[in-house]
């Protein structure tokens, strides 16, 4: 019988093949740097900027679902495929058109419904190579790489618009994605039937919630305590994601796009540190004391973006220290799905949780942008909103019973 200690085990190839998958499909965070370019060129106002923004985060969601259920049965080299191939037809698609629909079906639809694919099927292949002691490692491993993307696509991003324009740029993007992501595809697999994951014996091992089905989940009150806490999490990060560019424009002018490089470090970084952390003490304790940060960092912005003369470092400290928090989200919640429900259906089974984060970006990105708007270019409101939400995520987190051990 196989096991993780096998000189054979690939779990390491797997792992950073979907890091490397995320890597690519993490320009949905770039989005704060196309939105500036969109409203020179094709003249978009107000809500607008953000709403194929919100949309893709929407369809991203609920396309978790349906990508669950293909990685599930038919494995995630097929599933990463089309997420790689939809991708780049969405890009290549805005390429063509400054039209507000186009926008909204290629970037919105397509790109989502891409990133959804190709997200849901980096994650559970690896996290089945590794003993339940490593999971909240391996997951904030390899989703590191969807909040590690802006570090090399907002300079790229950058560099491309300014030499190329928007539409060429989106057809650079979308042909080097469906190649990136369709070859590394292919070095994703699942364990061979029998596998067993390393030794068997530490307390993360003992974790009762086997193999749960999606219904069997949807029938447990603790899946609608965690989507309203991953919502609440999710939405408050992504409120603040969508617009950092045009925050750090009034301090830091053409350079606005170190911050959105920056936070993807801190985004990142957030991830694998509080799925490390989380094998320690607790899916709990660290999900509690991210969204107590994170709240108590939307007040303390407030002061800091109000000000005509923050100094460029305070705001991209800022900026690394939400998306260190915001990231932890996305390491937490793929470990939570697995302690308490297993592995069998994971992939359909985080894919329905998951519906949380995009809801939250959906609604939450459009809230703030609406707040903006109606506060002629002031993030205090927004601010204040995610503040008080993140609060309360925090104390519902509280709530959160760890799963059954067998003793």
């Amino acid at each position: 019988m196989a096991n993780a200690n096998s000189a054979k085990n690939p779990g390491w190839r797997v792992a950073f093949s979907g890091l490397g998958i995320n890597l690519a499909l993490g320009v949905l965070y770039t989005w704060s740097l196309f939105k500036a370019a969109i409203e020179k060129d094709f003249g978009w106002k107000g809500d607008q900027l953000n709403d194929p923004y919100a949309l893709c985060c929407l369809v991203f969601a609920f396309a978790m679902i349906l990508a669950g259920r293909c990685q599930d049965k038919f494995g995630p080299r097929v599933t990463a495929s089309l997420g790689g191939l939809l991708v780049g037809a969405g890009m290549i698609l805005i390429s063509t058109s400054s039209s507000y629909s186009t926008w909204l079906l290629g970037f919105g639809v397509l790109v989502g419904t891409g990133i959804g694919f190709g997200y849901s099927s980096a994650t559970p292949p690896a996290l089945k190579w590794f003993p339940p002691a490593k999971t909240g490692l391996i997951a904030g491993l390899v989703v590191a790489g969807f909040g590690l993307a802006p570090v090399y696509l907002a300079p790229t991003s950058q560099f491309l618009l300014g030499h190329f324009g928007l539409k060429q740029s989106m057809f650079i993007f979308g042909t080097a994605f469906a190649v990136i992501v369709c070859g590394l595809a292919q070095l994703l697999k699942n364990p061979p039937a029998g596998f067993v994951a390393g030794p068997q014996n530490s307390s993360a091992s003992k974790i009762a919630g086997v193999s749960s089905t999606p219904g069997e989940m949807l029938r447990s009150p603790i899946f609608y305590l965690l989507w309203l806490i991953y919502f609440i999490g999710a939405g408050a990060g992504l409120m603040v994601i969508s617009s950092v560019s045009g925050m750090a424009k009034k301090s830091m002018g053409a350079n606005a796009f170190i911050a959105v490089a920056v936070m993807a470090i801190g985004n990142a970084g957030g991830r694998i540190i509080a799925g490390i952390l989380s094998d320690k003490i607790g899916r709990r304790w660290t999900l509690m004391l991210v969204l107590a940060i994170q709240a108590a960092l939307m007040f303390l912005a407030i002061p800091l973006i109000a000000g005509k003369t923050t100094a460029p470092l305070l705001i991209v400290l800022l900026a690394t220290f939400i998306g260190f928090n915001y990231g932890a989200n996305l390491a937490l919640f793929p470990s939570l799905t697995k302690d308490f429900w297993g592995l069998k259906s994971f992939g359909m089974n985080y894919g329905i949780l998951f519906t949380a984060w995009g809801v939250g970006g959906f609604v939450l990105s459009r809230l703030q942008q609406m707040l903006t708007v109606a506060g002629h270019g002031s993030f205090e409101n927004s601010f204040i909103v995610a503040g008080a939400f993140l609060l309360g995520g925090a104390a519902l987190a509280l709530l959160i019973k760890p799963p059954v051990k067998i003793s």
